[in-house]
């Protein structure tokens, strides 16, 4: 009989896995970008000048870490287990930031907390049904607040869930898929708009010479 395919969860476990020797290194933090070309794009400043920030899919945990070395508090969340304890072996002597193991939805809608800026980066945003997501991110926003995301430009003709593979995971006995949700700009802009956000920016970033895929950068405010 066929093993099941893996949970969402379980996918996210076995994601980047570290193939070195010894202990793995800690990635660098001295950068904060969008896109997935190095120095290429904005950086935090599109986040404003939060005192408080929540990171939904922090993964290795650099981004939050660089925020809050330059003094923001920081929450992060991600539902993997194996990322979140990752994080926090990295991670947990710098002040300012901590790390959640929980899936986004449900952190949102148990935690009361409300953020000035609550960003992702090629993170959850990316793999939640924004039909759900995003009025839950309004709700979770302080007044004037931000909600800033970004991930690979959708593919011609792409539009709503998509089934994605995990490349780097080939030859496991287990199916490794999950869902990505890939939509034009202009339709991100309806859906924020119709979850209650305002000055909404949706677009792509061009990848820089010879490159094939750009960046969509997404960012939107609450009154």
């Amino acid at each position: 009989m066929p093993r099941p395919p893996l949970t969402p969860a379980e996918y996210w476990d076995l994601y980047k896995p570290y193939r070195g020797e010894g202990e793995q290194p800690t990635p660098p933090t001295d950068r904060f970008e969008w896109t997935q070309f190095p120095g290429h794009g904005p950086g935090p400043e599109l986040l404003g000048n939060p005192v408080t920030a929540l990171e939904l899919g922090p993964g290795e945990g650099a981004d939050a870490v660089h925020l809050a070395r330059g003094g923001v508090q920081v929450t992060a969340v991600d539902f993997s287990a194996v990322q979140i304890a990752r994080a926090c072996r990295w991670w947990s002597h710098v002040p300012g930031v901590t790390f959640v193991h929980a899936d986004v939805c449900s952190f949102l809608v148990s935690e009361a907390a409300e953020y000035d800026a609550i960003y992702s980066v090629w993170g959850a945003v990316w793999f939640t049904d924004p039909e759900q997501l995003l009025p839950l991110l309004a709700k979770r926003l302080a007044p004037g607040g931000v909600v800033v995301f970004s991930h690979a430009e959708p593919g011609p003709g792409t539009h709503g869930a998509q089934r994605m593979r995990g490349k780097w995971l080939e030859g496991r006995e287990r199916e490794l898929t999950v869902l990505r949700w890939q939509y034009a700009p202009t339709v991100w802009a309806d859906l924020l708009k119709r979850s209650g956000f305002t000055r909404v920016d949706a677009r792509i970033v061009p990848p820089p010479g010879g490159q094939a895929l750009g960046t969509l950068l997404v960012r939107a405010e609450v009154a």
